[in-house]
């Protein structure tokens, strides 16, 4: 299906979605599908976790609401696929639980952080794995769409890592651009310090 984007500079870009079906997980994930590949050249892809709080409130804790914009952007410039990813919260967030929607995890985990957690700290301290997203689903997704070597736009070495050892090809690791606030500037420390995103330090100072 195809639909027209806008974003909130007034900048437009028409995007292909397609959904899947019998994924590994048991999932509704969404492919992004924009622009078109060079020849010869892989298509740029994201792996991007739902964020309620930073893609839809636009929530300054976090950087998830820019990069997902700038990702779009970047692919539609370059060609190649945004996957959204049902995976709220490192995994610990939005989730059906007796027939409703959940976020009490990720807003637990945000009043401990408040206490002076760290994100991964806080995840620990509720009885939750630090990181528990699989991206099985998205290595399904990418070889239904066709696509088995791609150049990654992410910051999280884990991703990687994982499309690897599912089959994939990842040629190149794009790093997103660095988008602080003086509310998440300890959260993307943390990222940098304790799992090794490529984000760089000397941007990330407090103030």
């Amino acid at each position: 299906m195809t639909v027209p984007l806008r974003f909130g500079d007034g900048s437009t870009v028409t995007a292909d979605l397609a959904t899947f079906h019998h994924l590994a997980d048991g999932q509704e994930h969404v492919a992004v599908i924009l622009g078109e590949p060079a020849t010869g050249r892989p298509p740029l892809v994201r792996l991007h976790s739902e964020c309620l709080t930073g893609d839809v409130f636009r929530s300054a804790r976090c950087d998830c609401g820019p990069q997902l914009c700038e990702a779009v952007e970047r692919i539609a410039d370059r060609g190649g696929v945004l996957l959204y990813l049902r995976q709220e919260g490192r995994g610990i967030g939005l989730r059906q639980e007796g027939g409703g929607i959940c976020l009490y995890n990720k807003l637990d985990a945000y009043a401990l952080q408040d206490q002076g957690l760290d994100t991964y700290e806080a995840n620990a301290a509720l009885g939750l794995p630090e990181d528990a997203r699989d991206y099985t689903a998205a290595a399904q997704m990418l070889a239904a769409l066709g696509i088995f070597e791609l150049d990654l736009l992410s910051n999280n070495p884990d991703k990687a890592a994982q499309l690897r050892t599912l089959g994939l090809t990842v040629t190149q690791h794009v790093p997103t651009g660095v988008f602080t606030t003086a509310h998440n500037v300890r959260y993307l420390r943390t990222k940098a310090v304790h799992t090794q995103h490529t984000l760089p330090l000397t941007e990330l100072t407090a103030g």
